[in-house]
């Protein structure tokens, strides 16, 4: 059978996120054969690593992550945000290299956002790591990051889901996947979870900070990163739906925004099997 070929376009939505490697997961069994990749914030992060054919590395990462490592992750001396992301970029870079987008195999762009000049900026030349700190770098949380002399943030902010880079794209169909879906009320919410285990992620963050030195200016509570993060899942949700009525893709595969938290990079295997299987009963229902 001849595979169809995607442009794939990878949402922001922090750990969410991880519901992307399901669904290349997915697609790469299933006849699609992806040629083009644009996304923002995790959606950059992760068609960054599948276009550099290293997603496995990161995926098997993912899988032994904890808490514990999650925190290690976190290195509060940031300016101009909580987080430098020195760390994590050392992590990443041992994960993936360091490429050149222009030599990558598969057509990529990573977006993110000129605040100061209220645009996006599309990063489809250069380094591919380099472009996935400016496009990862959530306001407050990371250090806005320095791009060819422009200081960017995630590109979220002002495009969730950005389909316009693979508009000339010479493919068959264009998947678009949106990480602000609407509320799933069958899902086990975070505070179930949380229920279970006594303490949530910003719980273990603010217990954590509290044995490390910061910045005298630094107090951060739970209540704090829980609005901060609700608020943002919100901005991104409207904004993405407003794009996606727009600019409407062949596909639109939607995430629930409460499939987990922003942080809750150590239930990998749970979001990335849902994104998998979640494809799987879109095929059912002969929506993909």
């Amino acid at each position: 059978m001849q595979k169809k070929t995607v442009s794939l376009v990878l949402g922001s939505g922090g750990a969410r996120g991880m519901a992307h490697i399901g669904i290349i997961k997915w697609l790469e069994e299933h006849h699609y054969k992806i040629e083009s990749i644009s996304g923002c914030s995790m959606g950059a992060l992760i068609g960054g690593f599948y276009a550099a054919g290293k997603l496995d590395n990161y995926r098997i990462w993912l899988q032994e992550l904890d808490v514990l490592g999650i925190l290690k992750l976190l290195d509060f001396q940031g300016s101009g945000g909580l987080v430098s992301g020195t760390v994590l970029m050392q992590k990443l870079e041992e994960l993936v290299g360091d490429h050149k987008i222009e030599e990558l195999p598969i057509k990529f762009t990573a977006v993110a956002s000129d605040i100061n000049q209220e645009k996006e900026v599309w990063m489809s030349r250069g380094s591919l790591l380099s472009a996935i700190r400016a496009s990862i770098s959530l306001p407050l949380f990371f250090t806005p990051h320095l791009y060819e002399g422009t200081l960017l943030v995630d590109g979220g902010v002002l495009n969730p889901v950005p389909i316009a880079p693979t508009f000339h794209d010479n493919t068959d169909i264009t998947i678009a996947v949106n990480l602000g879906g609407k509320v799933d009320l069958n899902l086990k919410v975070v505070e179930e979870i949380v229920q279970e285990s006594g303490l949530s992620i910003g719980d273990k963050i603010a217990i954590y900070l509290k044995q490390v030195k910061l910045p005298a200016m630094i107090n951060f509570e739970e209540g704090v990163y829980k609005v901060a993060d609700n608020s943002f899942d919100a901005m991104q949700g409207t904004i993405a739906r407003m794009k996606l009525a727009a600019y409407p893709p062949d596909v639109e595969i939607d995430i629930p925004r409460n499939l987990c938290g922003t942080l809750e990079f150590n239930r990998a295997d749970e979001i990335i099997e849902y994104g998998y299987n979640l494809c799987a009963r879109l095929h059912k229902e002969g929506k993909l």
